[in-house]
This record gives structure tokens, C-alpha cells and sequence, in this order.
């Protein structure tokens, strides 16, 4: 089995700012990774309703981490559970759980990947074209090569090792397009 990936929105940053926006679809499953800050929430809703979503029929909605321009439209989804490090929400019901190894489902699971925050996670999904992360330990396909607001530099290091070892086909930054990474993937 495996899960689909559309990056619904490629990320930037710059003079402004925008998250990489990633809707996961495993079976009943359909989760966005980072819906966060776009120029237009139309950025986000037009390619849905091109795939034949309703923002409705969202379930999961999962934070790289808690900065605003990762999560501050997660209210377009009001049915999902919202995942983070430490727990996961819904409703006014908060479930904790630690991310590191917790699975939405066989092909989409969760790990800690520590360094521009504390509590930064990576979400690895199984795809048919293999393994693809959707992580903030890149910003994107060229690092930067020292994250200038990395909480910890050197988990920061150990974070981007651990990915890297797990050898994805494809990295979904957290504000770049996807990318194929290689000997020059900032460590």
C-alpha cells in the first residue's frame, strides 16, 4: 500500500513569506501538511476543489512545527484532527501522544526532527515513487546551510543526518518546491 502526495502550494521566503502546503490521501485518510501562510487562501481551496476535495472531508492537519506561517490556516479544516509533537487535537479534546513513530495510517507516520524549533517534526509518507519527507530541517533544496533562526544548530545537524539516512526519493521542504536530495543537500 501506498499514499498520494500534492503539493498544493510551493513555499518561499524572502521579503515574504509562504509554507510549503502538501495535501497526504491514504484510503479514507486525507491529511494537509502545513497550511500555513499563502499570498490567497485560494492557493490552498483551488487546488483541492481540483482534486475533488472539500475542505470538509479533511481529517488531519498536521504542524511541522507552531510558527504562523505553518499553521495559521488550519481553520479551513474544521473537521480534522490537528497533529503536533506532543499530542494531537479535536474539538476540546487534547490527546497526548509523542510524535516520534506515531502513525496516521501504514504509509503516513510522524518522527522529531528537533533544530529550527524545539519541536519540529517530519512527516515520512510512503509513496509509489518511494519515500518522500515533508520537513522544515530545509527551508529549501539549498538549506539555507546554517538555518539563521535554528533554535539548535547541532540537532538541527543530527536532524538533517536522521532524514537523510532514511533516504528519501523526494523532500518536501517547508518553503521551497520538492526536491531530489543529493551530495549537495546542505548537512
Amino acid at each position: 500500500m501506498t499514499a498520494e502526495l500534492w503539493v498544493l502550494n510551493n513555499g518561499y521566503i524572502g521579503d515574504r513569506v509562504a509554507s510549503t502546503v502538501t495535501l497526504l490521501r491514504d484510503g479514507d485518510t486525507l491529511a494537509v501538511v502545513d497550511p500555513g501562510m499563502v499570498a490567497d487562501r485560494q492557493q490552498i481551496l483551488a487546488p483541492l476543489r481540483e482534486l475533488g476535495v472539500d475542505p470538509d472531508d479533511i481529517t488531519d492537519v498536521i504542524f511541522s512545527h507552531h510558527h504562523p506561517d505553518h499553521t495559521i490556516n488550519a481553520a479551513l479544516f474544521r473537521n480534522a484532527r490537528y497533529h503536533d509533537h506532543w499530542a494531537y487535537y479535536v474539538n476540546d479534546e487534547w490527546v497526548s501522544r509523542d510524535a516520534e513513530g506515531f502513525a496516521l495510517t501504514d504509509t503516513i507516520r510522524l518522527i522529531r526532527t528537533p533544530g529550527h524549533t524545539a519541536e519540529d517534526i517530519t512527516t515520512l509518507v510512503d509513496t509509489a515513487d518511494g519515500l518522500v519527507a515533508l520537513t522544515h530541517v530545509w527551508w529549501h533544496s539549498g538549506g539555507p546551510a546554517h538555518d539563521p533562526k535554528a533554535t539548535d544548530s547541532d540537532a538541527l545537524t543530527a536532524s538533517r543526518a536522521r532524514v537523510l539516512a532514511l533516504r528519501p526519493s523526494l523532500v518536501v521542504p517547508g518553503h521551497g518546491a520538492a526536491f531530489v536530495p543529493d551530495e549537495n543537500t546542505p548537512r
